[in-house]
């Protein structure tokens, strides 16, 4: 059994032909598994003029393309984006070198609701495994990054579909809290992923070997970055859960630029709910409502308010580890570039951890007074464990003292509940 075997499945149930990952990857409409094998020797070599007359060659009629569904055309964008980033690798941009690829490039955008290049999607999970995959160096590092990313994306698909689920639940539904926990469990997977990559793809190898096939190609005038990882929209699964009103400038405008590369009906997720209302933003105005109120808070609530801090933990644990990474594939004694792949600095992430955190800080500090009042046994995961891992112990500083949960409010602490979106 390899990785694959244990990715494809989770995906099965789904009708939409972007999520047909067999037949996308068994596509191969260029008939382009022999030339796409020698990718590795001419990238070896820096050979522009052979990585440029394999892509002439495998560039499709247009009747041809025309006669394309769309499992080909995203297969054959597939292969004729490795030529490009391989073509661009080496100080070259492609379309400037092979022009008749640009309405080829336009037009499979076109039938794919996609941008005119290749992305995340077809460089990992629509990449054939075994002895056809797409490779631009044939490295094992390289290997298992792909390995790394088609890992995530069953879950993220599945979190997703629940992040749209918890937006039309309230914080006192009993349903709340069941759709955090399996979202919790969706993006569990990140952690697994970044993990997978620390120990299989050294940041420095990943620094000098492999980022640089992932650069911008101009495509009639417009910039388009390589299949970076940062085109899983983890982020979207952020919008849902605190960035969509507690967010930043700078992540907005991240999320405004990066929200092209993904799957249209994730683009049509983002448009729903860009505006909508934060599941921390829901917590804590019912929080703050049974305050004024002079209630304590509903069994309900807190438990809404545990499953809430435990999927942020796990997301505050990927991005940790994720920013230890990027630390060191960016350091300035190996780094060949300022930004990630996807665009971000290292200052982005570093700001949308502790983003990240405060909100989590926030929601666990609302349910604190809860614990200490045993008015919830449970532990974080609702086990009913209450090991005093979670959010047991007192409040910290600005308590005011039992009874009941306060308005969950930070004073000048620069944490989550202090933000304002936009400063």
């Amino acid at each position: 059994m390899t990785l694959h075997d244990l990715v494809v499945p989770g995906l099965a149930p789904r009708t939409e032909p972007y999520f047909r990952i067999a037949e996308i990857q068994t596509a191969d409409p260029l008939h382009a598994d022999g030339p796409l094998a020698r990718i590795p020797a001419m990238n070896a070599a820096a050979d522009v003029p052979a990585l440029t007359a394999t892509l002439r060659a495998l560039l499709p009629e247009p009747e041809d393309v025309a006669r394309y569904g769309t499992t080909d055309a995203l297969a054959a964008m597939r292969d004729l984006g490795m030529l490009l980033g391989s073509v661009k690798r080496h100080g070259v941009q492609p379309v400037a070198a092979v022009p008749a690829v640009l309405p080829v490039l336009e037009r499979l955008g076109r039938m794919t609701a996609m941008i005119p290049r290749d992305t995340v999607h077809h460089y990992t999970t629509w990449n054939p495994p075994g002895e056809r995959v797409r490779s631009y160096t044939g490295s094992q590092a390289e290997l298992r990054l792909q390995d790394a990313v088609r890992m995530v994306i069953p879950g993220l698909v599945s979190a997703l579909d629940h992040c749209a689920d918890l937006a039309r639940i309230e914080p006192y539904d009993p349903a709340f809290a069941a759709v955090l926990d399996r979202i919790a469990e969706d993006v569990s997977s990140m952690v697994d992923s970044i993990d997978y990559t620390i120990t299989h793809v050294p940041p420095v190898v990943f620094a000098t070997d492999i980022r640089p096939y992932f650069e911008e190609i101009d495509v009639d005038g417009v910039d388009y970055l390589g299949p970076a990882a940062a085109q899983v929209p983890l982020w979207l699964v952020d919008m849902s859960l605190w960035q969509c009103d507690r967010g930043d400038r700078s992540y907005d405008e991240f999320l405004t630029e990066s929200v092209r590369y993904t799957l249209p009906a994730w683009r049509a997720h983002y448009a729903d709910h860009r505006d909508g209302v934060s599941a921390v933003s829901k917590f804590s105005a019912a929080v703050c409502w049974e305050a004024a109120d002079g209630r304590g808070p509903a069994d309900h609530l807190m438990r809404s308010g545990y499953s809430l801090v435990r999927v942020l933990r796990i997301l505050k644990a990927f991005r940790a580890r994720h920013i230890t990474v990027a630390r060191k594939a960016y350091a300035e004694d190996v780094r060949l570039y300022e930004a990630g792949s996807g665009g971000a600095p290292i200052e982005l992430l570093r700001s949308v951890l502790d983003l990240t955190r405060d909100n989590e800080t926030f929601v666990r500090r609302a349910v604190e007074p809860a614990r200490v009042e045993g008015r919830a046994d449970q532990d974080m995961d609702g086990t009913g464990s209450g090991n005093g891992d979670g959010c047991g112990g007192r409040r910290g500083t600005g308590g005011g003292g039992g009874g009941g949960a306060e308005c969950p409010r930070s004073a000048e602490s620069g944490e989550a509940g202090e933000r304002v979106k936009g400063q």
